[in-house]
């Protein structure tokens, strides 16, 4: 007999709230198999399986809120050792528990007035924590637009892309060439990560954000990694993000731009190490070779940690985007 627990949840987030059981005692699962539908501060996950085997039993009745650990359900055909969450130098420890909250009388909590508590919580820990630096550049879209241009005359509308897919992987195929930027910063020590699990930060319809990844960016090609977008944006406003996509992001990426904002400085998300943010694509005047033109550009932005990294490496990082941007077709 095994026990699985609830797993980490994601940076910050001590508990979950069982919302719906998706299996019940003699389903068979397999590793990877949605069993239970949790709701946290920030969102709402599918809790998935880590190994085969059968439900013996459930656990937790819905409706409890229960710490990170917890034994959820009981899978026959293992070994107790292995149903403990297995440890990894790429996930985020998770956060003490947080003070009780007041509840009001009637018992209906305010769900957005907790994120934003829950928010807050973490980004002070962030700069208390984390030496930021920070740098800023702006980025040559003439190339990349006129290409994404004329693929998208070839493409419905459905299909064709916008600049954040070219702007996403660039700055993932960037983190793998700068590693100092990919990765995390755990008990003193920076653990970098070999795959660069872009976190991508979405507005909430209710308000607040979530930080989802996007798994392997820099292996994806961009129609790929521009449905993956897609998805991701829409599950996380419906609520319906897997517990691994919240977990494990490697470094994040924050855009602005659709908001009319021109550059962002974030906060890093504990325990990672950077985060990037970008602008709207404005058209401004460009000289080039003592001729003045108009380009649309980008203002992209790099919060890094200091203990990982310096303004050599963070600026190495902006110009490899800048540099992957001028051969679209390549990306």
């Amino acid at each position: 007999m095994g026990d699985f627990r609830l797993p980490p949840l994601g940076a910050g987030l001590a508990e979950g709230k069982l919302v719906e059981w998706l299996v019940g005692p003699g389903d068979e699962v397999r590793r990877g198999d949605a069993l239970a539908v949790v709701e946290t501060d920030k969102t709402t996950l599918d809790v998935e399986a880590g190994e085969e085997g059968r439900i013996a039993e459930l656990l937790v009745d819905v409706g409890m809120t229960v710490p990170v650990g917890t034994p959820m359900v009981r899978i026959t055909g293992t070994d107790d050792d292995e149903a403990d969450p297995p440890p990894s130098a790429t996930v985020p420890e998770a956060a003490p528990e947080r003070a009780a909250q007041t509840v009001p009388a009637s018992g209906v909590q305010d769900r957005l007035s907790t994120l934003r508590r829950t928010i807050g919580s973490l980004m002070s820990r962030s700069k208390q924590s984390i030496p930021h630096y920070y740098l800023s550049t702006t980025l040559d879209l003439r190339a990349a637009i006129a290409w994404m241009q004329q693929v998208n005359g070839q493409r419905p509308v459905a299909s064709r892309l916008v600049p954040s897919a070219l702007l996403l992987k660039a700055t993932a195929l960037a983190a793998r060439e700068v590693p100092e930027v990919n990765g995390f910063f755990i008990d003193g020590v920076f653990r970098p990560s070999r795959p660069v699990h872009l976190g991508v930060s979405v507005a909430l319809r209710q308000g607040g954000m979530v930080a989802p990844a996007i798994h392997d960016a820099d292996t994806l090609a961009v129609d790929v990694l521009m449905q993956k977008l897609r998805d991701l944006v829409s599950r996380a406003r419906a609520g319906r993000l897997q517990r691994s996509e919240m977990a494990d992001p490697t470094l994040t990426v924050t855009n602005l731009g659709d908001l009319g904002v021109e550059a962002v400085f974030g906060v890093i998300y504990p325990p990672q190490v950077a985060m990037v943010g970008l602008g709207k694509v404005v058209e401004q005047p460009w000289a080039h070779n003592g001729m003045l033109a108009t380009r649309p550009a980008v203002t992209a932005t790099l919060s890094a940690d200091h203990r990982v990294s310096d303004g050599v490496r963070g600026a190495r990082f902006l110009a490899c985007i800048d540099e992957l941007l001028q051969s679209p077709e390549e990306l």
